[in-house]
This record gives C-alpha cells, sequence and structure tokens, in this order.
C-alpha cells in the first residue's frame, strides 16, 4: 500500500450524529474534541480516520477506535477549487483513550 496515497484510498464515511449528550460540560470534562473529514478504516471496520486538513500539502490524520467516540457533529463541508466536496466533522473522543496521530512526509537529504 502506498502511503501518500492512504487518505485517497478510503471510503468517505457518513457521519452519523451520535445522540446529542445531556450536558456538554459534562462532555467536555471527559473527553477532547477533533475536527477534520472522517473515513471508514480501509480494513478495519471498529476504527475511524480523520484526516485533518484534506486539501493540505502537508497531510496528518487521526485513527482512533469507534468505541471512543462518544459524540460527532457536522461541520461546514469544504469545497476545492474543482468542485469537489469533502465532508467535515468534530468527533467527541473519550479522555485516556489509545489514538494513532500520523504525519506523510517525503524522505529527503536535506545536506544538498
Amino acid at each position: 500500500m502506498l502511503i501518500t496515497k492512504f487518505p485517497e484510498e478510503t471510503q468517505k464515511f457518513e457521519v452519523q450524529v451520535y445522540k446529542k449528550p445531556e450536558s456538554i460540560k459534562n462532555l467536555r470534562e471527559s473527553h477532547v474534541p477533533f475536527s477534520g473529514s472522517p473515513r471508514k478504516h480501509p480494513y478495519n471496520p471498529d476504527r475511524v480516520i480523520l484526516i485533518t486538513d484534506p486539501y493540505s500539502t502537508i497531510t496528518s490524520y487521526y485513527e482512533f477506535k469507534t468505541e471512543d467516540i462518544s459524540y460527532v457533529e457536522a461541520l461546514a463541508n469544504l469545497v476545492n477549487i474543482e468542485g469537489e466536496i469533502v465532508n467535515m466533522a468534530r468527533i467527541w473522543v473519550k479522555k485516556k483513550s489509545v489514538a494513532t496521530r500520523a504525519s506523510l512526509f517525503v524522505v529527503e537529504d536535506t545536506t544538498a
């Protein structure tokens, strides 16, 4: 699998807003929000990928277990110059959950 194509190879993840929490204050105390474009994990249905800035040349993403996500908010969609639309969301993840953060880069010799 070619890592630089990873975000494009995953399917879009339709945002399904979870039941609104009874107390936003309690949610803020027990969860951390992350914003980005949610995608289905390419081979694990129990995980979600969140691309932080899908149109940036410096791509980074998070990977979370779906069971650690308690609430999802739909955000305004992004549209690029070609008219392609990307869904954006804010997900609330339980504190102390284990997640993955990845940043892609090109390996270069910087001494030249």
